[in-house]
């Protein structure tokens, strides 16, 4: 554990953002309010009980196959990756998020309008000094059935880079890199979720993404499709035509990035790592990644942490709910 010459921050004035989740389809109003120091992140369920406060903590995901979800003592938030990508990418420390549903807002499927809503309302620095987590030595994860692998390499900055192949001719292997955080703003925010038609299908047939339509995903189409499938594409979506363009992507969306998917790919590491707890001095090096392994890799340097903050005897202010840390004097 390192104390930097940073201080914490919080917003400076709530604000709330309203939409529609993505798998559950439900209308949602999210707020963001201000939060103590050493307050982390936390989410409450104000259609439940108001006095449960559900932690960001990687301890308490119970679901990674669409998204990543959490759930504490009965009460579960889904799909925080973009809202958590947000907060670690603006380097804010303490937030209390609300919400009437169970799932976040998916928004245009990216982070953007999470990052304007937030800096319209303003940082604001707190008196306590931010904990970091300073790795000492190598840590990684490996799947190699499916050819997923990550590492964690020491260094004196917060870096990722991902690399995403997914063996289709519409999406070949690209790569994307940040090398500061506060790139994050306008360099990954605003990179959007992607799906393959196929994909999209085998969802919508097992009533999933109640919420999605063509505005909030990129869509690849890696087969033949006749124009009757595009035909109940345009109804099913409500848009006046569908086609396939060139590249093999729906005419729904422009890319941002000739990387955006590998982008989006980024933003939700950043997101799913938050859950450790507390930022961390590493360069992470990411192929294949998904949340699954994300959330395995958050795991194994979360358990870094309990063990060194047992070896430095550093007292946690109730380590399960706020993951944050106290240096005893």
């Amino acid at each position: 554990m390192k104390i930097m010459g940073k201080k914490q921050q919080t917003i400076k004035s709530p604000v709330n953002i309203s939409g529609t989740g993505l798998h559950t389809g439900n209308e949602v109003i999210l707020s963001f309010l201000p939060a103590p120091e050493n307050h982390g992140y936390k989410f409450r369920r104000i259609d439940l009980n108001p006095d449960i406060l559900v932690p960001a903590n990687v301890d308490h995901v119970i679901d990674t196959s669409r998204g990543t979800s959490i759930e504490y003592q009965g009460v579960r938030i889904d799909t925080v990756e973009h809202v958590l990508a947000t907060l670690a990418g603006l380097g804010i420390d303490n937030v209390l998020v609300e919400l009437n549903q169970s799932e976040t807002p998916i928004l245009d499927g990216s982070a953007g309008l999470y990052v304007e809503k937030l800096l319209e309302a303003g940082l604001v620095e707190q008196n306590a000094d931010r904990v970091y987590f300073e790795l000492k030595s190598n840590v990684s994860y490996a799947n190699e059935e499916k050819k997923v692998e990550l590492i964690a390499i020491p260094s004196n900055e917060f870096r990722i880079s991902v690399m995403i192949d997914f063996d289709a001719r519409v999406l070949p292997p690209q790569s994307a890199i940040l090398n500061k955080i506060s790139q994050f703003k306008d360099e990954i925010a605003p990179c959007r979720t992607f799906v393959f038609l196929h994909e999209l299908e085998y969802l919508l047939q097992n009533n999933l993404i109640k919420g999605g339509d063509v505005n909030n995903a990129i869509v690849f189409v890696n087969r033949a499709v006749t124009q009757r499938e595009l035909d109940h594409l345009t109804g099913l979506f409500k848009k006046p035509r569908i086609e396939v363009r060139n590249e093999g992507i729906l005419n729904n969306l422009e890319l941002k990035f000739s990387n955006e998917p590998a982008r989006h790919k980024l933003l939700d590491l950043i997101g799913d790592l938050a859950l450790i707890g507390m930022p961390i001095k590493a360069q992470i090096i990411a192929t294949r990644p998904g949340h699954h392994s994300n959330v395995q890799f958050a795991k194994l340097i979360k358990n870094l942490i309990k063990q060194e903050g047992s070896k430095e005897e550093i007292s946690m202010i109730d380590f399960v709910q706020p993951t944050h840390f106290v240096i005893k004097q």
